[in-house]
């Protein structure tokens, strides 16, 4: 389901390529019905009752390094990090919920910040590492977008030996292997590029971590998908470079948080407290301690 997960930014992708000279991104938009009222504690908790309590609930993606994960029991990942910053500033404790990516973004939104799951499990009162878009959002009403922290963006790591005197650009992989997550944009994009003229030379692989040790194990001279992800892969042999992607609709994206619509105040809390994290540099100091570039969002 992790390669599923990465096809949400496809949509946010198309919807930027579509959007992006519309005065009014959800002027096209006919709006849902208003979701009916439910209990409490099916839809979350106000932010006096989080702080009475102690403690709020941040959903992750599970097995997502270098973002989130688990390592003996223990949270662990750029954005638990910083939600451990955001309840800090609340004055309370962050807990987590490990999850797995749904069909879509849309799916992924509604198990966890509104509805909850099916089966078992429940919502959370934040969902970290949410692709934020001025059109997407008119699309889930029942979610206020908010708090963006960071960018990501689409990036090329490979084999110094491979590649001593120039680094490679798409173009290369016509005769040369590249790695990528499956169902990535990355892999959709190589898959077409030049007419498909690059599909014999796209390896897939399950997720980028994946990916990154066949490049570091010589099973391959390259991989493409996010910088953060290529950075964490790398090793002395390997390096890192961002050159143009040309036809790329959207090679970077804002990534920001979910908080479910009726709880505004909790949402602008949120939100204060990643911008007074922007503002000090504590949030580029946690992609810092994990190796990684931080690149800042657009607020």
């Amino acid at each position: 389901m992790r390669g599923v997960k990465r096809l949400s930014l496809v949509v946010v992708g198309l919807l930027l390529a579509g959007q992006a000279h519309a005065a009014d991104p959800c002027a096209d938009y006919i709006p849902q019905e208003r979701p009916q009222n439910v209990g409490r504690d099916v839809v979350g908790q106000e932010l006096d009752v989080l702080q009475d309590q102690g403690h709020m609930l941040f959903a992750v993606y599970a097995d997502y390094p270098p973002y989130s994960w688990e390592e003996a029991g223990k949270a662990q990942g750029v954005d638990v990090e910083i939600a451990k910053l955001i309840a800090a500033d609340l004055g309370i404790e962050a807990r987590f919920n490990f999850v797995a990516a749904g069909e879509n973004l849309e799916a992924d939104l509604r198990n966890n910040i509104w509805v909850g799951p099916i089966v078992g499990g429940r919502i959370s009162n934040v969902m970290m590492r949410i692709p934020y878009d001025s059109a997407f959002k008119c699309r889930v009403e029942q979610v206020v977008f908010t708090g963006q922290y960071a960018s990501e963006s689409i990036a090329i790591a490979y084999d110094k030996q491979s590649y001593p005197d120039e680094k490679p650009v798409p173009a290369y992989f016509r005769f040369d292997p590249v790695a990528v997550e499956n169902d990535s944009i990355s892999d959709f994009y190589l898959s077409s590029f030049a007419g498909g003229q690059l599909a014999n030379h796209v390896q897939r692989f399950a997720d980028m971590g994946l990916a990154m040790e066949a490049l570091v194990g010589g099973q391959t001279k390259a991989a493409m998908g996010p910088l953060a992800q290529l950075e964490f892969g790398l090793n002395d042999s390997t390096a890192v470079h961002q050159p143009p992607l040309a036809g790329f609709a959207v090679s970077k994206w804002t990534l920001g948080v979910a908080v479910n619509f009726r709880y505004r105040p909790l949402s602008y809390a949120v939100d204060d407290a990643i911008n007074y994290a922007l503002q000090d540099g504590r949030i580029a100091k946690i992609y810092e301690s994990f190796g990684l570039s931080f690149q800042p969002p657009d607020r």
